[in-house]
């Protein structure tokens, strides 16, 4: 009676996720059949792939969040706690610098904009048509915006400890992306404005989030909801400054 008890519960359990999935991607889904129907007025092609992958997006992504939920958030949360309670400021920085770093350096999507970059900089005349040239300036912008978010999170852990005014420290990157856009080649701030939302990806965010929520709730007369969010920020912010920068060396001024 106990196993039949526990199979209906994790039924409705499966059943609710994908249900919260299917309500995820039901905008996406109703308007690319409003345009497809409505506006263009030609059938799906391949429709029947297009259904296998929509039902593939659905289980991976009812799978995806949960695994936020079982493995990321907790992970983030209790390593943060640890290394404050051992009370190691040294470690803990490491910590979030590597946590930054190493969830960016890998992203799929900054490694495609990289490649994309290097490519428009060959036809614009501005690299060397080399492979060898082309990869050194592809791996060249990929460490500098992992580099950036390694040290945003850094900086943004320090807010954190030491209590200082998010408000003021977003302005104030933003005027200081503003200057350097001043400076800035041309060919490297449309890029720069880009490399901020490639960093936002599906593995940092979750983690970066868990880091600062566990750390404000460890730390005595810090807010989880007022103290624990904000990481993001910086990680967006920085990486718009540490391109330019890239390409103030790389292309000059």
């Amino acid at each position: 009676m106990l196993n039949i008890l526990h199979r209906s519960k994790t039924l409705a359990y499966i059943v609710e996720r994908l249900r919260q999935a299917v309500m995820d991607l039901l905008p996406i889904i109703v308007v690319i059949a409003f345009f497809q129907m409505v506006v263009i007025r030609q059938p799906l092609p391949q429709l029947g792939e297009m259904l296998v992958g929509v039902v593939m997006v659905i289980l991976g992504l009812s799978m995806f969040i949960q695994g936020l939920e079982i493995a990321l958030f907790p992970l983030g949360e209790s390593m943060a706690q640890a290394l404050t309670r051992k009370g190691s400021l040294f470690w803990l920085l490491i910590f979030a610098f590597a946590l930054g770093f190493s969830t960016t350096v890998a992203e799929p999507a900054l490694i495609a904009i990289s490649k994309e970059a290097a490519k428009i900089a060959v036809e614009g005349g501005l690299l060397g048509d080399t492979p060898r040239e082309m990869a050194r300036y592809s791996l060249g912008l990929r460490l500098t915006v992992a580099f950036s978010v390694g040290f945003a999170i850094l900086l943004g852990v320090m807010r954190i400890l030491l209590n200082w005014p998010i408000h003021l420290m977003i302005i104030s990157g933003y005027v200081l992306v503003m200057l350097i856009t001043i400076i800035a080649p041309e060919e490297i701030i449309g890029i720069a404005y880009d490399a901020g939302g490639v960093t936002t990806s599906t593995i940092t965010v979750p983690l970066v989030t868990a880091l600062g929520v566990g750390l404000a709730t460890v730390i005595r007369g810090r807010s989880p909801l007022l103290d624990g969010f904000g990481l993001i920020a910086f990680a967006s912010l920085l990486p718009m400054m540490f391109v330019m920068i890239y390409g103030v060396v790389v292309f000059g001024l």
